[in-house]
């Protein structure tokens, strides 16, 4: 039986329409009553029975009491097939008393104790600790008192369904007294303090669950068939629930909770109140109201936080979560009020008061946060949201404003946004943010202009050699939905005199887990002698063309592209090669050299001639397709492959002997290149 929460109710009124029981003939030993109906304020017995087995001078007897249906509508109980077999004895002088198990169907059975007289009935329904007591005078008949001890919550489940169909409570324990007034031609009223402990609940749709969670409360719930009222008034205090991407981790402290709810008959709930309290951390208050199918219709609330640093831990994981911003470090004050109209974001309107954002790996921080920004669903609005400083990815930004507009349920800048980035600026127009509406996520659009933008800083902030170069580009059109971001157009910049273009750019999941980025970049005409000395590879004179095509970095690791790079020869321009380059392209590409003097000889030369450079790599499940110059008397001769074809005296040529080289084995030969740890191959 798992909502006995009634029955010692309901089956007091049918002992109390045969409570003839009291001048039984003493030669009698057997009384029967069959009872088609009984009707009290709260709920209707069918087809009771009543059979009280006494033998001739006994100082007790059995009753037996079967009830084949037992409905409650207006509290959601029903019951099926009650049996209550107890000993009946007399109590005092004109009382009895009865002590037996109640059972309904294969369910574990309960402990039910009556005892009553003329004026007071008292009742206990148990099971192990958990304990259920009655209190009722006739002098007040439509009150009945309940002193709750270590109830189980899931006894009261059939209650919670009337106010929230879609809900199970899983776990918990429910203490206090409640008062039942069921008096004819007035609403049925539950009223009382509350203590609830280790509370779980969970929606058939997990879209709501809570664990854990406790708190005092009192509580007040009238009912008619046309209108359902509940007042809870008290605190919270620990437990956590999540409803939807929400995930609420509430403190040790107490949390002060009001909520004044009401529902008309066929229509969802109405909140006219509701109050929360969470110190100087989070403060709201508001109304709302529901759909039948529990979706959100209307919210009006009010929301202030004089420090924000607990609201990531206790209320905004969750959503920070989605954009991979779980850890990130709030300080600082906020206003907030939200308005949503028919299930749609209808106004909001957010104030900082020197906010800073802080992500500890630095991927996304914000220091100074001043202003506000405005959303309308309707007529115009502008605001204004400012910062002394940023930092997205180890790039800076320094002090900047962005000027927003809304209207028509987007939010806009009313003209471009110009942010100060490494020596340069980057320029936002035309953005557009389109807030979450339906099934359909956030939808962002801009343009996006980077101008002269110092490519020396860049690559320091992002741990790369020390790269010279400016960087300038437009992205015509940038678009993020659905975790990703696309961009057309390119970027380009001069770098090592020549040049080197981005282009085919998307990102996904830029602040979440593994971040995805993908891009074809395409590299002309630059200096060798100043790449090579930056990378500290040796030295190689002449120009190089080449692409990486099908680029995709996964948490910023290489798992596929295309890539080729080839010398560019030129008339006049000067092409050689230092022994240290050759160690290293040897060493790289699994290769080694041949030259026209006897290979003890090579040690003897600083650097050679050459008449190509070329090397080419396929990424394709963690192994490298390595291939070289096409043309080459080594290129077709199986396995083999030439990287550097010589020219000159000494003459010699690189060529590589495997064409299948694993990926993890070619990034460690590329990192003992960069700590100076090759070693010379000659063959």
């Amino acid at each position: 039986m798992s909502r006995p929460i009634l029955p010692v109710h309901l089956l007091l009124a049918a002992l109390l329409c045969v409570s003839p029981f009291a001048p039984v003939p003493a030669q009698a030993r057997v009384a029967q009553a069959r009872i088609a109906k009984v009707a009290t304020p709260v709920a209707t017995l069918e087809q009771v029975r009543v059979k009280l087995d006494w033998p001739d001078g006994a100082p007790a007897g059995t009753l037996d009491l079967w009830a084949a249906r037992i409905d409650a509508p207006d509290l959601g109980y029903e019951y099926r097939d009650l049996h209550w077999q107890c000993r009946l004895r007399r109590a005092d002088h004109d009382g009895w008393q009865c002590d037996g198990l109640l059972r309904s169907g294969s369910a574990e059975p309960l402990r039910l104790a009556v005892q009553f007289d003329a004026a007071v009935t008292k009742a206990s329904l148990s099971r192990g600790s958990a304990r259920i007591a009655l209190d009722r005078n006739v002098a007040s008949p439509d009150l009945t008192s309940f002193d709750l001890s270590k109830v189980p919550l899931h006894w009261v489940q059939a209650l919670l369904a009337k106010a929230w169909p879609q809900a199970r409570l899983t776990s918990g324990e429910l203490d206090g007294r409640l008062l039942i007034d069921a008096g004819t031609g007035r609403p049925l009223r539950i009223a009382g303090p509350l203590k609830v402990s280790g509370m779980g609940l969970e929606t058939a749709d997990a879209s709501t669950a809570a664990e854990h969670l406790g708190g005092h409360f009192n509580i007040d719930y009238r009912t008619t068939p046309a209108l359902s009222l509940l007042a809870v008034d008290g605190e919270l205090q620990g437990g956590e629930f999540l409803t939807g991407n929400t995930y609420v981790a509430l403190p040790a402290s107490s949390i002060g909770l009001r909520i004044d709810a009401m529902q008309h008959d066929g229509g969802g709930w109405e909140l006219p109140r509701i109050e929360w309290h969470d110190g100087d951390a989070l403060n709201a208050e508001g109304s709302a109201a529901f759909g039948v199918d529990a979706s959100l219709a209307k919210l009006d609330i009010d929301i202030h936080s004089a420090d924000m640093s607990p609201l990531r831990e206790r209320y905004l994981s969750g959503w920070l979560g989605l954009f991979g911003l779980g850890d990130v470090g709030l300080k600082g004050a906020m206003n907030l009020k939200v308005q949503v109209r028919d299930g749609v974001l209808s106004q909001a309107d957010a104030e900082l008061h020197g906010v800073n954002l802080g992500d500890p790996a630095e991927r996304f921080v914000f220091n100074g946060l001043q202003g506000d920004v405005r959303y309308s669903a309707g007529a115009p609005v502008r605001s204004e949201l400012r910062w002394n400083r940023g930092k997205l990815y180890g790039l800076d930004f320094d002090a900047s404003t962005l000027p927003f507009e809304s209207d028509g349920g987007l939010l806009k800048f009313r003209e471009d946004a110009v942010v100060p980035m490494m020596g340069g600026r980057m320029t936002f127009r035309d953005l557009v943010i389109r807030p979450p509406q339906g099934e359909a996520g956030t939808d962002i659009r801009f343009a996006l202009v980077l101008d002269d933008i110092d490519f020396g800083r860049v690559s320091k902030a992002l741990g790369l050699p020390a790269f010279k170069g400016r960087l300038s580009g437009t992205i015509p059109k940038a678009h993020y939905a659905n975790e990703r971001i696309d961009f057309d157009g390119g970027l380009s910049m001069q770098l090592f005199d020549g040049r080197v273009a981005f282009s085919s750019l998307a990102l996904e999941r830029p602040f979440g887990s593994a971040p995805s980025l993908s891009a074809d970049i395409a590299f002309d005409d630059l200096d060798m002698l100043r790449l090579t000395e930056v990378l500290d590879f040796g030295s190689i004179t002449g120009r190089v063309d080449g692409h990486i095509n099908g680029l995709r970095l996964v948490d910023w690791t290489p798992v596929a592209f295309d890539a080729e790079f080839m010398t560019d020869n030129q008339a006049g321009s000067k092409q050689r090669i230092s022994q240290r380059a050759v160690q290293n392209i040897s060493s790289v590409g699994d290769a080694s050299f041949m030259g026209s003097l006897q290979g003890k000889l090579i040690g003897l030369f600083n650097d050679f001639g050459y008449r190509r450079i070329g090397i080419a790599c396929r990424l394709v499940n963690q192994v490298c397709q390595m291939s070289g110059l096409e043309g080459s008397r080594h290129s077709q001769a199986g396995n083999s492959f030439t990287i550097v074809e010589g020219a000159g005296i000494p003459r010699l040529t690189v060529v590589g002997f495997n064409r299948q080289v694993d990926w993890p084995t070619l990034v460690e030969r590329l990192g003992a290149v960069g700590s100076g740890e090759v070693k010379p191959i000659v063959k």
